[in-house]
């Protein structure tokens, strides 16, 4: 209280030498350039008022930061309180569970101890509460006001042995060159100083992002400044605990943190839209759960079904990223977006993707043929290509030479070669037993990199990131491993499910510059 006083009073005595200043340069610029003055009632001068209104607003300021942190104080020391009496609950189970008959018979209806009896005192000395924390950094592109911009959240929640929610954070992130692993290391930072503020002696947290395991566990060096301060600043609040230890999870092991940091960043795209009745009309999101503003919903053509933006941008990412083509995300529900409606939310990178992949899911695969000739590789349907005029070649395999619809060079239909004139095929074959430079090198190319060939399709596929589970853009899905097929959504061998050296997500390359 005398902090407030004390503050109070700096406040009017500045208020009192501001307005002595002004006054005094009031009165000299009057006497140079004002004729004299004459006795007039002279009302409040709006200068004053402007002072006071600003001096208001500085009071105001000052006082609602006080107020936001005196109301984070008794939130904190609440939780305190609540993990105490949480604990000694516990403890008192475990004692009457441990018990034997014959004590409990005899007195154990008498059997009691009270919260109050400096039971709450002992709780933060004890070294066996363990306690979890969830953390979750995302970066996410979002569309506002029809423009594409970076925004940030971090999502934290630290719970007792049982996953019981103690404490959370759900705040946005600001500043420029913020990246996945920037976010998730800021995360973990605001999760382990929420856990000493809340006097936590032990603590797991639990980190589903695997470069940032590696880097607070020592494993790998930073190679950005950046992110090798936030990893000192991790280790620096790691030694403040008795046992502080990191756990690499799966991504559907982390609770909680995922629709916190969610809802951060739903928080910095939603402004508030007037109705008629002066309040926001929002609608809930049946994927994240958030309210959203109903302009910031998508309705999919068709089924009518709808979802955030920022949800359904990331179905669409995925699944072109996986070469599908995207539908509805509802169960069993088969409408497939359309590349209009999805140019609400998609980079145009993104849509002329969606074009293509649409594209070629209208076309069976095998009826898909392309153009041989490097520099161009359009798609095209076999049943579409119109055949080349019969009186420009004369000869038995005439009817072979197609003309390609993008670059218009001329290619065989049978041998998917550039136009080999009035020579057979089998003649042609015969005289070039040995596919073209460019075929050896892509087999070189793919024997260096370990790619698969679909048993389908004969697509190419590379295995970057996740499980050994492929799906080929032709449908066909099978180990990536051993190249064995899955059937009705399960593994025919026996292959693991994953490699860890090999979950790693795009972002792990992610980069910023030093300031």
């Amino acid at each position: 209280m005398a902090g407030h006083s004390h503050e109070s009073d700096q406040d009017y005595a500045f208020e009192l030498q501001l307005q002595e200043a002004l006054t005094a340069s009031l009165a000299h610029h009057v006497s140079l350039h004002s004729p004299p003055a004459t006795s007039t009632v002279v009302g409040p001068s709006p200068l004053k008022d402007t002072i006071f209104t600003l001096s208001a607003q500085h009071v105001s300021k000052s006082q609602q930061e006080a107020l936001d942190h005196e109301l984070l104080l008794i939130e904190t020391q609440w939780t305190k309180e609540d993990r105490k009496r949480r604990t000694h609950e516990e403890k008192l189970a475990r004692d009457i569970d441990r018990m034997p008959e014959h004590e409990w018979e005899e007195w154990g209806y008498d059997f009691e101890r009270p919260f109050e009896e400096g039971s709450s005192k002992d709780v933060d000395s004890e070294d066996d509460g363990e306690f979890r924390m969830y953390f979750k950094g995302i970066v996410s592109h979002e569309v506002m006001n029809n423009e594409t911009v970076a925004l940030a959240g971090i999502g934290v929640a630290i719970c007792d042995f049982r996953d019981n929610l103690i404490f959370e954070i759900k705040k946005p992130l600001t500043g420029d060159g913020l990246n996945k692993q920037a976010a998730e290391l800021m995360a973990l930072i605001e999760g382990l100083d929420a856990a000493l503020s809340l006097k936590l002696k032990r603590i797991h947290f639990f980190c589903d992002y695997y470069p940032v395991f590696q880097l607070v566990t020592n494993r790998w060096q930073a190679r950005q400044h950046k992110i090798a301060i936030l990893v000192d600043q991790v280790w620096l609040l790691q030694r403040r605990f008795v046992y502080c230890e990191p756990i690499l999870v799966p991504r559907y092991d982390i609770k909680y943190a995922f629709k916190l940091a969610r809802g951060a960043i739903l928080s910095q795209v939603n402004t508030p839209i007037e109705s008629n009745h002066g309040k926001s009309v929002q609608e809930t999101c049946v994927i994240c759960l958030e309210e959203t503003d109903m302009e910031h919903m998508f309705s999919v053509d068709g089924c009518l079904h709808r979802y955030c933006f920022s949800c359904i941008k990331q179905h669409v990412e995925v699944k072109l990223l996986h070469g599908m083509v995207p539908k509805c995300p509802h169960e069993h529900c088969k409408s497939e977006l359309r590349v209009e409606s999805c140019k609400k939310f998609l980079t145009p990178v993104m849509i002329e993707t969606l074009k293509e992949r649409t594209k070629e899911a209208s076309i069976p695969a095998t009826e898909k043929v392309y153009c041989p000739y490097p520099q161009c590789s359009a798609l095209m349907s076999r049943s579409k290509i119109s055949e080349y005029p019969k009186n420009v070649f004369v000869g038995y395999e005439r009817s072979a030479a197609r003309k390609c619809i993008k670059c218009r060079g001329l290619f065989c239909i049978n041998c998917k070669v550039p136009w080999h004139g009035a020579m057979r095929c089998n003649e042609y074959k015969r005289l070039n037993p040995n596919p073209p430079a460019e075929d050896l090198k892509l087999k070189s190319l793919a024997t260096r990199k370990m790619w698969r060939q679909c048993a389908k399709c004969n697509n190419m596929i590379e295995h970057s990131e996740g499980c050994w589970h492929m799906t080929c853009v032709c449908g066909y899905e099978f180990c990536y491993n051993c190249g064995a097929e899955r059937k009705d959504k399960k593994a025919t061998c026996s292959c693991p499910a994953w490699d860890v050296r090999r979950i790693w997500f795009e972002n792990h390359r992610d980069s910023d510059d030093d300031d």
